[in-house]
């Protein structure tokens, strides 16, 4: 008998802000790892549909079909894309030096 698997969806267990914000910490250090800017990208996707899409869209300044365009797996958003998701999110993301 074949197991039937069910699509994995991060989203639904992204529940709250502190949740979210080790998610996205967790994500940008194997992105930086693995030099794959598509995981960050990917993950905002994750954290704006648990939160609402249309209400993160509005808070960027970009349209709802836009914030899926450019949050999508293999989307490429402008810097002031994903500056406009941070900020809607109220996330930040910080910079130091390499050890």
């Amino acid at each position: 008998m074949a197991t039937k698997t069910y699509p994995f969806d991060p989203s639904e267990l992204l529940d709250d802000r502190e949740t979210q914000a080790i998610y996205l910490a967790e994500v940008v250090r194997a992105a930086q790892e693995d030099g794959n800017p598509a995981l960050i990208t990917s993950a905002l996707g994750d954290i704006a549909r648990s939160r609402g899409m249309t209400a993160i869209a509005e808070k960027a300044g970009v349209s709802r079909a836009a914030l899926y365009k450019a949050l999508r797996d293999d989307g490429d958003p402008r810097l002031s894309t994903l500056m406009g998701v941070l900020r809607a999110l109220g996330v930040e993301i910080t910079v130091k030096a390499a050890a």
